[in-house]
């Protein structure tokens, strides 16, 4: 396959078909010599982390593995991490998985030196400036999904188990050292996941792209990371072993990841508390709620949406573009409604409160109320 390049923006990134021999490597450069793999129950007894682990382990450089990570990661999955990592005198973290994987591992390598509760580091103000940088430690991502591009990200999702909030949790060094996209370790994804993280993706692409702030970096970043993940994403999911489709995916994610510095929204703000509260796929609940939010924010989107789909080979503008959202989710086979995800009415007000303290909230090109977003939840039911 072609597809393979060296890339520094936002981090280093090695990327291409069979990177994940470089491992080791990275690790040495990064001045890892006894690294802990940190991904979830279900990748552990996969073949692609026995490799990775056959990668390390045949460089001396061991094979320690931490896979306690549930799909909604919260502090009790972050403890014993730190526990893990303490009691096997590692020093330094290889993150290894989807999202889930991906968050628990930096934040792992973030709080394993720190005497402050996580809580206290979550994106508010400056608040990551109490924690104490020298003891974080270093930090290599290597993704096996492609949607939420944790790999080039600086933060991470923890779930509160009391109050089911899920909470992000900040610090410039989250950001790792070395990024390995290999889309080899994605072609076995079953389909579902390859559909939610992939309008995962894409949905990040999108709430960047319709975010009111000015950034137009990441405004052009998200528009080419939408055209990829509407070209790409149906052949991944058709066809699991394209490669090329897999890469460019791969690429999408990470881009999206960068894209969404600029801000985003009300498709976020329902889908991370509905995911604490009911345990739901994040990207399947973002490609749930899709459609609504476009009709909720139409007024201040309508004509940014209709350049977009020009841009996408979409006729039809603002129209046409949320026809090939619909089409997508038909494709992909995602759920209509909320209700098919075990939502029920009873929830709504909880819900709601939940939504209005997301931070995503506050980049919606519609600002939410109460009253708003309480409709809004109804609609996708």
């Amino acid at each position: 396959m072609s597809l393979r390049a060296n890339w520094s923006y936002p981090t280093a990134v090695k990327f291409g078909a069979g990177r994940i021999a470089e491992l080791a490597e990275q690790c040495r450069a990064t001045g890892i010599a006894r690294p802990l793999l940190v991904t979830d129950k279900a990748l552990a007894a996969l073949p692609i982390t026995a490799a990775a682990l056959d990668v390390l382990e045949g460089a001396g450089l061991g094979r320690a593995i931490f896979s306690e990570v549930d799909p909604n990661p919260n502090e009790h999955n972050l403890a014993a991490g730190i526990a893990a990592y303490k009691a096997g005198g590692h020093d330094g973290v290889v993150c290894f998985g989807g999202g889930s994987a991906l968050d628990l591992g930096k934040l792992v390598a973030l709080m394993v030196g720190q005497s402050i509760p996580v809580w206290d580091l979550e994106d508010i103000g400056d608040w990551w400036t109490r924690a104490d940088a020298s003891k974080v430690a270093p930090i290599i991502a290597v993704p096996t999904t492609a949607g939420t591009g944790s790999e080039v990200g600086r933060a991470g999702v923890l779930t509160n188990s009391a109050t089911h909030k899920k909470k992000i949790i900040f610090h410039p060094k989250l950001m790792p050292s070395v990024t390995i996209c290999d889309p080899e370790l994605t072609v076995g994804m079953p389909g579902a996941i390859t559909a939610g993280t992939g309008m995962d993706a894409f949905a990040h692409c999108l709430e960047a792209y319709c975010s009111p702030f000015f950034h137009p970096m990441s405004q052009g970043i998200a528009l080419e990371g939408m055209r990829l993940v509407n070209e790409y994403l149906p052949r991944a999911y058709a066809k699991p072993d394209d490669l090329e489709a897999r890469a460019q995916m791969m690429a999408a994610a990470a881009m999206g990841a960068v894209a969404f510095q600029k801000g985003l929204g009300a498709i976020h703000s329902l889908s991370h508390p509905v995911g604490a509260v009911y345990g739901t796929h994040h990207g399947t609940t973002n490609a749930v709620v899709m459609p609504m939010v476009l009709d909720f924010n139409r007024s201040a989107i309508d004509s940014r949406l209709a350049q977009a789909a020009a841009y996408l080979g979409i006729a039809g503008g603002f129209d046409g573009f949320r026809a090939r959202v619909m089409e997508l989710r038909d494709e992909l086979g995602i759920p209509a409604s909320l209700t098919a995800l075990g939502v029920t009415a009873d929830r709504l007000d909880e819900l709601t409160e939940m939504a209005l303290e997301d931070p995503s909230c506050g980049g919606n090109p519609v600002e939410m109320t109460r009253e708003n977003t309480r409709a809004l939840f109804e609609l996708c039911l």
